[in-house]
């Protein structure tokens, strides 16, 4: 399994400094990717957790730590779908995938919150059907030298998108979501899949064996489907599970690598430890000295082969 490491995008941490900074320590400490996330508006009064409460760019994001990196793997874990059009994100990825060298993993998902899409125009039915001909909009943009493109939600007239993305036929698509219908189509159409923040991590061998029986389905082969998780990582604290009990991730240090490698043990593929999610580290009330040295000493616990 590889570990991978969540980008500083929210809260204190999330400065230039530290973005890159903590880039270049993943890189040197042997993490396999770093990850980046979106959300585009807290709703007044929703009480969602201080994660969300102030949160960079991801692809933006990305693009600046491209220049600092040249080994580890970016990622976005997850760009929502309809709040962008697949000819505007091609072009994002494509410049992300070509300023990094081929190192960019595209994750998708279709949204949830009814005042992201008010504020961004997008519609919430059929999201699904949205997703799966997203998808064929952003293949033929990526690997075809005329591209075109006439469907229910969208439509491409006959063109050409260039520069062409480094790796060919264009960056891994990776599906994020939680339903047995987005955990189908992802082993149907996608490289990968994504758990949510919120994922109970003690049933994932459940999701991969619902994905894994897709893609075999669609005559593919069920193991060259990635299982990515993003890691909640919040060290120090036994915090209480979806199902009761110490929920998975949270704890001493040695507690969280024997739950990693319960999770290899699953069918997990990548795991990434997300700092973001620590109330001391991704709250933008925090300080951000403290914020830095507290997810520097986790970074240094966790590293792979340490």
């Amino acid at each position: 399994m590889k570990i991978g490491f969540g980008a500083p995008i929210a809260g204190a941490w999330a400065t230039p400094g530290y973005l890159s900074a903590f880039a270049e320590r993943a890189e040197d400490a042997g993490y396999a990717s770093l990850w980046t996330f979106q959300r585009l508006l807290v709703p007044e009064g929703s009480g969602m957790e201080p994660v969300y409460h102030s949160v960079l760019d991801p692809m933006v994001a990305l693009g600046y730590v491209a220049a600092r990196t040249s080994r580890i793997r970016l990622g976005v874990a997850i760009i929502n779908l309809p709040f962008v059009s697949p000819a505007y994100l091609a072009k994002q990825a494509t410049t992300v995938d070509v300023l990094s060298g081929g190192r960019f993993d595209l994750g998708l998902g279709i949204g949830w919150m009814p005042e992201e899409f008010a504020a961004t125009g997008a519609s919430m039915p059929r999201r699904g059907a949205r997703a799966e001909e997203y998808l064929a909009v952003l293949r033929t943009l990526w690997a075809d030298e005329v591209s075109s493109h006439d469907g229910d939600f969208y439509t491409v007239p006959a063109g050409r998108q260039d520069p062409k993305p480094v790796q060919k036929p264009g960056p891994p698509v990776l599906l994020g979501g939680m339903s047995a219908p987005a955990m189908e189509r992802a082993g149907r159409m996608a490289d990968g899949w994504i758990t949510s923040s919120r994922a109970d991590l003690t049933k994932i061998s459940e999701a991969v064996g619902v994905i894994k029986e897709a893609a075999s389905a669609a005559g593919r082969d069920p193991e060259a489907v990635r299982i990515i998780c993003r890691g909640v990582v919040v060290a120090g604290t036994e915090e209480k599970g979806p199902a009761g009990g110490r929920r998975l991730l949270s704890g001493s240090y040695p507690q969280i690598l024997q739950d990693a490698e319960w999770l290899a043990g699953q069918g997990v593929t990548e795991l990434f430890y997300d700092l973001n999610w620590d109330p001391e580290i991704g709250n933008p009330s925090v300080a951000p000295e403290a914020a830095a040295e507290r997810a520097g000493e986790i970074l240094a616990e966790l590293a792979p082969g340490r």
